[in-house]
């Protein structure tokens, strides 16, 4: 009979350790998180009762590569290189664009119901958007086809603007 690897052992206690570990409840005593805690879930500003997504655009990196010179070339009485100049290549990650949140009016959760998302679908069909029969949820195709049509608009979102809902002819345009 082999003995048990001594590494392999320990590993499966660790593992075991912290799989019990993330069954113990949390501490009964911890006040609840509060309002501040929780992200904004609409502008400042904003008018009450109306609903609304913050929309994350991700900061654009580029890497830059520089070749810096390390030390000069050096020239003889006659002006004749001795000794060429000496390189190193220098990597950078620059920002191109910082990281921009931006807040979208969309509809509230209440006026999302099965209906109205088939009506989505069937509206972003039409416009060649959307393939398939309308399925009511808001499902990843449903997804894609809004951010194709959005992005045309410059909005690059998956979630569903009011402008879009009011463009699609699906929520009535205030006066």
């Amino acid at each position: 009979m082999s003995r048990p690897n001594n590494f392999l052992v320990a590993a499966l206690s660790l593992t075991a350790l912290l799989g019990l570990a993330a069954c113990i409840p949390a501490d009964p005593s911890a006040p609840p998180p509060t309002a501040t805690d929780a992200p904004p879930v609409a502008p400042p500003g904003a008018p009450p009762g109306t609903c609304w997504h913050r929309n994350t655009s991700p900061a654009v990196i580029e890497t830059v590569t520089d070749q810096v010179m390390v030390t000069p070339e050096q020239l003889d009485a006659t002006g004749q290189i001795t000794r060429p100049a000496v390189f190193r290549t220098v990597t950078r990650q620059e920002i191109v664009q910082p990281r921009r949140d931006t807040w979208v009016e969309t509809p509230c959760p209440a006026e999302l119901t099965p209906g109205f998302i088939a009506s989505v679908q069937r509206a972003l069909a039409v416009r060649g958007y959307y393939r398939g029969a309308p399925t009511g949820r808001m499902d990843r195709a449903t997804r894609i086809g809004l951010r194709r049509y959005q992005k045309e608009a410059g909005l690059d979102s998956s979630t569903l603007s009011l402008a879009t809902a009011r463009q699609l002819g699906l929520v009535a345009i205030a006066r």
